[in-house]
């Protein structure tokens, strides 16, 4: 049973030339993990349908999935992320406002990507190590943990890759709270609050 429930940040990321990012927030959950071994990560977010696809290190490639989310579970360390942005990306739009940002995350953290954000670990310290976890109901329909894109398609992909992106459903249960954790609501308002995306 929590004792207090941790609301998590939210980030919000529009489309680039050659990434779609979401209309959906990036979630993060700060020091909501007391014991950050393995196990009990599974054990926590596992049961609220998120599924491990996998442990891992730094992955400095930027890169973002289609058809699914994707939420970490910081085991140990630190690292910096930088999200929005694929190679051929141009640092700011035609407002002068910067596509990216930074995000720095660490041990105890739990983090979730939704489908279309393009991410990439840029710096990380003292062993930085997590578990990679997907929704379960997408898993069993797409026979695959998740698809990779490397943001270098020409821009006129870029809209069906939002279209696939956007398609991907809402899970039902928060990984870390479950059916009364915030995750489900807030994309819920956030897919509400848009009905289309900006054209590229």
């Amino acid at each position: 049973m929590w004792s207090k429930m941790v609301e998590p940040e939210q980030y919000f990321l529009a489309p680039t030339l050659h990434v779609p990012n979401s209309r959906l927030p990036i979630l993060v959950y700060r020091d909501v993990l007391s014991d950050t071994t393995p196990r009990n990560i599974l054990n926590t977010i596992e049961p609220n349908g998120w599924i491990k696809g996998g442990q891992w290190k730094t992955y400095k490639v930027p890169h973002f999935h289609t058809k699914c989310h994707e939420c970490y579970g910081i085991i140990r360390g630190k690292s910096t992320y930088l999200l929005g942005v694929g190679p051929r990306d141009p640092e700011f739009d035609d407002q002068g406002r910067p596509y990216a940002m930074e995000l720095t995350v660490q041990k105890g953290d739990v983090f979730v990507l939704p489908a279309g954000i393009c991410h990439a670990s840029v710096e990380s310290w003292d062993d930085y190590e997590f578990i990679g976890l997907y929704p379960n109901g997408i898993l069993e329909a797409t026979g695959r943990r998740f698809d990779m894109n490397y943001g270098l398609r020409p821009p006129e992909e870029t809209s069906s890759l939002a279209d696939l992106s956007d398609a991907v459903p809402i899970p039902p249960l928060d990984p870390i709270y479950g059916i009364d954790g915030p995750l489900p609501r807030l994309w819920r308002q956030a897919a509400r609050g848009i009905s289309h995306r900006a054209k590229i």
